[in-house]
């Protein structure tokens, strides 16, 4: 199957310092595939550069050397409609559920603003947050409340639902359950199964415990060193 998304041999440095600048490698020549309906795992130890080659992926950051490409196409040099069905077809999912909502805006306006950003006319708008509400296990009550009204399971679920209405084709998946406890990692786990069995999603999962890449991932690498290697 040919994959949606590949990170093709990706380097990251990170420089600082003004006048005597210093140079850190993060990591070198990182190559990954993405397909639909397949999870790749992403492990390293705190400082291995995962998060950062996840935002290279999500073409959030840009790589020192490299490249990410998107149906086969480099997603520096799209434009136009190209790169705007790229930044539908692939989204993050961030591992602070409540960051990622504004705490000032209730659940329902969170949604909403989605819906207006995909020009979604108004009168379908009750209609589409229930059915994604639904979809995401949650009850119709909790649109009246605010992010620090409800339970970080319930928060890490509606930021989900955000995304789906986008209705992307691969997600990346920054440590989604560290956050929550282990009786609610359990329960988003199986939600973020049962949604790919159903929409076919590609996950590329960035995640410290290997209990969750047990449950979740078809294929497991490890950054270590600056080099990614296959886990056994």
């Amino acid at each position: 199957m040919l994959a949606v998304l590949k990170a093709e041999r990706i380097a990251k440095v990170h420089e600082s310092g003004t006048f005597r600048k210093t140079r850190r490698e993060i990591f070198q020549n990182v190559t990954l595939e993405l397909e639909e309906g397949k999870t790749i795992g992403l492990m390293g130890e705190s400082g291995s550069g995962k998060t950062t080659l996840s935002r290279i992926v999500a073409g959030l950051e840009k790589p020192s050397a490299g490249r990410v490409l998107f149906q086969g196409k480099d997603i520096a040099s799209l434009r136009g409609k190209k790169l705007r069905d790229f930044q539908r077809s692939v989204q993050m999912v961030f591992q602070d559920p409540e960051g990622s909502l504004n705490p000032r805006k209730s659940i329902e306006r969170s949604i909403h603003e989605v819906l207006g950003l995909l020009k979604v006319p108004k009168r379908e708008w009750q209609e589409k947050t229930h059915d994604i509400l639904h979809t995401v296990g949650l009850s119709e009550e909790l649109l009246c409340r605010y992010p620090g009204q409800v339970s970080g399971g319930q928060n890490q679920r509606i930021a989900l639902a955000r995304v789906l209405l986008i209705e992307p084709r691969v997600m990346i998946l920054d440590e989604p359950t560290s956050a929550l406890d282990i009786s609610v990692q359990a329960q988003v786990l199986s939600l973020l199964r049962e949604l790919q069995k159903n929409r076919g999603l590609g996950y590329l999962l960035v995640s410290h415990q290997p209990e969750v890449m047990r449950n979740m991932a078809h294929e497991v690498f490890i950054l270590k060193d600056g080099c990614l290697v296959r886990s056994g």
